[in-house]
This record gives structure tokens, sequence and C-alpha cells, in this order.
């Protein structure tokens, strides 16, 4: 090849790795470095456009700082090492600790950022090779509400619908989200929507975006979800509008739901929500008389202790109205993490194969028992929360976190450190020197999106192929491969793929949801929608538009509670946490361009003009945050966009952890700790200081 033929430019399809949008994107490669990206015009998802994290995205992969080298901790600093004593390392530590603790004595945290084929690699890795059930990842932070909420309800926990039904809906209703910070591309197509004619009605204790365009903003009080709509039920059930031949053919428990709702009138919802009764009146008449109504939601509803059943009480309220099973209607989570979907899809959780088939069901084990040639766990296993408890009390003895950084992004930051300062061996699958992989006694080099291939599934269920622009740098190797190797060294020869297509086909064969995909017609159609089987070759756009996955939608009453720890005397402000535009996750992919770090460079509190004036804070004034777990020092931002009496502060920032604060009280279903809601008190530095 000539100097000339080098220099040119090429372009390969790929998928942005940031949000659970999944947009189309090409990376530009030149003289075997990325040096650009540039959207799909024909993308179903995106059409052509990219977010500004998404135009940023040869910077998330930029080589400067990555990690070339399997690395081993010694008298506190990392040496390189070979691949061969790295795996010896680990393989002694894990074979030791479940020789004296048993299998359950290992944890492994699977990555919502890797490919389905990572995380199908993963949850085999832990029930194959190391026979636990111990096996989680972040949507345990997340949306596993909306998978354990959902499945009760519909018997599925995925969204419901396709995100160009936002283009069919006549209202949209967001909860306890803004889409144009966190799913920007789905943001912009609702604000196009909306300019075209839609209505739309926004359920969020914050001033918004969306909440400043909305013909209805419902700005309740933080933690009063199940109030809001239990009141909304009451009030559709009084006025007669409910959807009652949907109800009646489609439904059950609907006597149940009627009479716990009557106990939510509306002045009782008003002193909960401190929303006025008209607007409720209002919201309720939206709803319920529109044609087409898509709800979608967020982490303000799902991360509380009463998460599931915040879940549970959107479904009702969907079920309700009939606005479930047709085009622009549905239930919606918006998933946060570029393929936080696939995990779940693949078993990355501890009660579940893939494709959701109970652990714990004897005929699913025997079916993959068979599949891998290895007997499998009984019970399920710990959390990714249950796993730091356990290392603390001395019964996880060993973990192995694949590119998740849960010193910065889990409740308690404090907490979370001690547990991994007690474990044997901590071994850190990473790109990058996070604050976790710091903590490592092991690091490995893991493969970046763009130097692999594989698949993710977007938050609409579409799954779509991605392959490698660059090959992985320095020695890094894909999660799959890692695993592969290391379970050799552990003696099971169960996962020596030879390329990521076969591990497509193998969880395409054990999973009924995947079952018709394969990677040549997931590259003939942008990607295909599950469930994908004999029933729908094509793949599935509307989920339950004749019958749910359950037969019945089930409506279950549900009781609105406080969140685990209030304001008081001692800790007067609500605490809360939300994302910025410009970053994403932990920042250890965003705050790498210049661009979107010179836009938000630091940790930052937002606080209300009033709660402001009563503490003598104006804009940039240096600020203490304390809460009952820790504190935090960070800068203020005086608006107008949380309410009196709550604080709020972004998770991306490792100089500024709000993490360091959070509640880590849990749902009782999901463990899902509260990380929407705590106390805490503001103190003027710059006060201090004089």
């Amino acid at each position: 090849m000539d100097a000339t033929t080098h220099n040119i430019s090429k372009i390969t399809h790929s998928i942005c790795p940031f949000c659970g949008v999944g947009c189309g994107i090409g990376l530009r490669v030149e003289q075997g470095k990325i040096t650009g990206v540039e959207p799909l015009t024909h993308h179903p998802v995106s059409q052509g456009s990219l977010c500004a994290k998404g135009w940023s995205t040869a910077y998330a992969v930029d080589p400067i700082d990555r990690i070339k080298t399997p690395l081993i901790k010694e008298n506190g600093e990392f040496r390189p090492a070979t691949w061969d004593e790295a795996y010896r390392v680990i393989s002694e530590a894990f074979s030791t600790a479940i020789s004296e603790k048993g299998p359950d004595a290992i944890g492994i945290i699977a990555c919502a950022r890797a490919t389905n084929e990572d995380c199908y690699a993963a949850q085999k890795f832990a029930r194959a090779a190391l026979r636990t059930n111990n096996v989680d990842h972040c949507a345990r932070i997340c949306h596993s509400p909306s998978v354990a909420g959902l499945q009760q309800t519909l018997g599925s926990g995925a969204m419901t619908n396709s995100i160009g039904d936002i283009e069919k809906a006549d209202l949209i209703v967001i909860f306890g989200c803004d889409p144009t910070e966190n799913h920007t591309v789905l943001g912009g197509r609702i604000i196009q929507a909306k300019l075209a004619g839609a209505k739309l009605l926004v359920v969020d204790p914050r001033l918004t975006r969306l909440a400043k365009m909305a013909d209805l903003h419902l700005q309740l009080k933080l933690g009063t979800n199940i109030a809001l709509i239990n009141g909304l039920l009451h009030i559709t059930f009084a006025n007669g509008w409910e959807a009652k031949e949907f109800l009646n053919s489609r439904c059950e428990n609907e006597e149940a739901l009627r009479a716990k709702v009557a106990e939510y009138p509306p002045e009782k919802v008003t002193a909960i929500t401190g929303i006025p009764e008209e607007k409720l009146i209002s919201a309720a008449r939206m709803y319920t008389e529109a044609d087409r109504a898509m709800l979608s939601y967020g982490m303000g509803i799902t991360q509380y202790t009463t998460g599931t059943n915040n879940v549970i009480s959107i479904s009702n309220l969907a079920l309700v109205a009939g606005q479930i099973g047709r085009e622009g209607t549905g239930i919606n989570p918006l998933r946060g993490q570029n393929n936080v979907q696939g995990a779940c899809d693949m078993g990355a959780l501890p009660n579940v194969f893939p494709g959701y088939q109970e652990v714990e069901e004897p005929a699913n084990r025997e079916k993959f028992a068979a599949s891998w040639q290895q007997q499998l766990p009984e019970h399920k296993g710990l959390t990714s929360l249950g796993m730091t408890k356990g290392a603390l009390a001395g019964e996880v003895r060993c973990m192995m976190i694949m590119g998740e950084d849960p010193v910065v992004t889990d409740p308690d930051q404090n907490h979370v450190r001690r547990a991994l300062e007690a474990l044997d061996l901590l071994v850190v699958v990473e790109l990058v020197m996070t604050e976790t992989a710091s903590m490592a006694d092991v690091i490995l080099p893991a493969a970046a999106f763009s130097e692999k291939s594989g698949t993710f599934t977007n938050c609409e269920r579409r799954v779509q192929l991605i392959q490698p622009a660059i090959p992985p740098l320095g020695e890094a190797k894909p999660d799959w491969q890692i695993l592969g190797e290391l379970a050799n060294h552990l003696g099971y020869s169960g996962m020596n793929w030879k390329s990521s297509e076969a591990i497509f086909d193998e969880l395409a064969r054990l999973s009924p949801i995947y079952q018709g995909m394969s990677y040549p017609k997931l590259a003939a159609n942008y990607g295909l929608q599950w469930p994908c089987n004999d029933q729908a070759p094509g793949g599935t756009a509307l989920l339950h538009s004749k019958e749910f996955s359950r037969g019945k939608g089930r409506l279950i009453p549900v009781n609105h509670a406080d969140p685990a720890e209030m304001p008081d005397e001692e800790y007067p402000l609500f605490f809360t946490t939300t994302r910025l535009h410009f970053h994403y996750g932990c920042g250890s992919m965003t705050r790498k361009s210049p661009l979107l770090e010179r836009e938000t460079p630091n940790g930052v509190l937002f606080i209300n003009a009033k709660d402001a004036e009563t503490l003598a804070i104006g804009p940039q004034t240096r600020v203490r945050v304390i809460s009952r777990r820790g504190e935090v020092e960070t800068r203020a931002i005086v608006t107008d966009e949380v309410p009196p009496g709550t604080v709020a502060m972004p998770y991306h920032f490792k100089e500024a952890p709000s993490n360091r604060l959070t509640n880590n009280a849990q749902d009782p279903v999901t463990k899902m700790p509260e990380l929407k809601a705590c106390a805490v008190r503001v103190i003027n530095l710059e006060n201090e200081a004089t």
C-alpha cells in the first residue's frame, strides 16, 4: 500500500456509545486513528442527527490515557504484567476463595457500555466457570424497578413502543426525566412533535427545559409520584374517564385498584404533592381524553425505595386509560447507558438467565446446563449492592468489575470504598484509570467499542451491529475474550469462542426473544427489535398489541410512602441527583473531550434563589454540602429549575462526588438505592472564611 492510499480516510458504521437512544454513527479513520464522527443519514433512530456527546465520540476512545497492558499492584504501585501472569494471580485468588468460602465468595459486575456478547460472556463466566449467580450490572441503580414492576403488571419490563412513535402521539407525557439533557436526539424529536401540534405534559420536581415548554407541568414534591398517580386515577374513576372496554377485556384486579385510589381524593393529593387540585383534574383529563398518549419516564421514577411501586403505579395509569398496545402510546422507560437494555437481556442479573428466564426454575437450569456442559447454581445470587455488603462482612472475597465505576456512581461512596478495600482481590477490566480501577489489585486492558465487533440493544429493544474501525490498542482484548481465557485458567473450557458472532449465535439459540436474529439480518435492517423469532421474523416494533406477555394486564394497588430520609432541623434541605447535557455517567468518556469539558468543567450545586438568599449564596459561591454519610465542596448555581427546599447535584464529577452524600436505603424488591432523595444542609464557605 503506498502512502497516498494509506492516508485516505475510511468510514466504519457503528452505534454511538453514550446513552440508550442508539444513534447511528460513522467513525472516520485516518492513519489508523479515529479522527472524527459523522451521523448516518438514513438511520431509523437518529435520522442524521447526533448530540454534542455523539459528535465527541472520537475523544471517548482517545489513546492518550488508555490502559494498554495488564497491570498488577505491588507495594501500592501498578507495574506492567503479561496476560498469563495476570490470569495466574486472578485464578489462584478465585480458586482459594472458592475452596474456603464456596463459589458465592466471588462477585462479577458486568458493564452496560459493553456489547451484548461481552455481557453474555460475563454471566456465563459467573454461572458456568465459577458456578455462582453473583452477577449484576448498573441497571441495579438505574432501571431494575422497571424490569420488576412491569414484569408484574405486563409480563415484560422493556419499552413497549418505538422511538418513532413520538411523531404519532397527540400527547407526550414525561415523568421524572429530561430527555433533552439525557437522551438528546430523542428529546429533539419530542420538541419537534410539540412544535408540530402534540400536547406536552411534564411531571417533575424540577423546572426542566421540557417543563418550560409544556402545556401542563406538574411540579410535585420529591418522592410523591405514587400519591400523584393514585390521585389522577381517583379523578379518572370518579368522572367515568377510564377506558371501560379496555379494562373489561384486557385487565384484571380493577376493583382492588378502585378501592385503593378511593383513599386519594384531590385535596389529600394536593396536600402530599403540592399540586393544586385544578391541575390534577386537568392532567387526568388530558391523559384519558388523548387519542394516543405516549408516556416515558426516567430515574426520577425508579431511584427510590418505592421504585418498583412507582413503576407499578405508572402501569396502573396507562392501563386504566387504555393508553398501551397501540402506536403512539405505551409505557417507555428511557434507558441511561448505551447497552443497559442489552445487559439485562443477556442475563447479567443475579436472578435470570439470558432472555429473562428465571435461574430458580429447574427447567431453565437444565436447558442452560445442557448447553454449557456444566452443573449450575440453584439459587439467585447477590445484587451489586449485596456484593458490597458481603465484602464488608467477609463473605465476598473477590470481585471482578468490568467497565463500571461504582466508587463514583454507587450511593454512599465511603461505604463502597471500605467494601472494595476489604476484598482479598479486586480485578477491574477497563479502558482508562477510573476511581475504581485505581483501587484494583489487577487491571486488565479492555478493547473499546470501536475496536471490536458485537451488538448493542437500545431502549426501544433494537439490537444493532457494531464493527471494529481500528484494531485494539496495545494488548487490549474484548471482554468476552478475556473471560474465555480466564475460564480456561480456572478449568472451564466452554467459552472458547472464535468470534463475537459465534457468541451471538449461541445466545440467540438460548434466548427466545433473540432467536430470529443473526449478524447478517442485523446488518441488512439497521438492527431488529426483539422479540424476533418464528412468530415475528422481522422483529417487533410494538409490544402488547393484542395481549400482554402475562396474558391480562394486572392492576396492582400501591400506597404512597415518604422517602427513607426526610429533611429535618439538622438537615433541612432535600437533595437529589441529576444529569447534565454535556456529560455522561461517571465522566470517564465525556470529560476527555475538551469541547464538553469546557461547557461544564466542574461539579455544581443547583439551589433555588429563595434558599440561596437565606444562606447568602450567590452565583459560583463556594459551598459545602453535608449529609449523614459525608460531605462535598463545590460551587453554587442559583436557579429556578429546582424548587425551594430542594438542591441538586450532577454525579459526573469525581472531584465533587454527589454519591458521597446519597442514601443507600433500598427498594425492598430490587435493592435499588434511593439516589433521588436524601436530606442535607448547605454551608456558605465564603461566609465561614470571613
